[in-house]
């Protein structure tokens, strides 16, 4: 395998795993922030406050984007795997 390649796939591989995470973690950081102003400003400090919302989004989010993460993760799969005889 030249190197060229392997950082080439390495790229690939990286930017597709940012890409599958970004919708879950985004939403729930923008949730967590949403809590966290709350917070400030009623002066509640309730540990489940921000737990409870955040997995609920989370939830809903992979629901929601699942077969979209799913569907880019096995396109990414068959290409690596039908890339595997030009890595040699």
């Amino acid at each position: 395998m030249h190197s060229d390649y392997a950082l080439n796939l390495m790229s690939d591989l990286f930017w597709t795993g940012l890409l599958i995470c970004m919708p879950v973690l985004g939403l729930t950081m923008l949730i967590g922030l949403m809590i966290s102003v709350f917070q400030v400003v009623t002066q509640i400090q309730e540990m489940s406050l921000t737990f409870v919302p955040k997995l609920i989004t989370a939830a809903l989010t992979l629901i929601i984007a699942g077969p979209w993460m799913l569907r880019k993760l096995t396109q990414f799969t068959v290409k690596l795997w039908t890339n595997i005889p030009a890595m040699f």
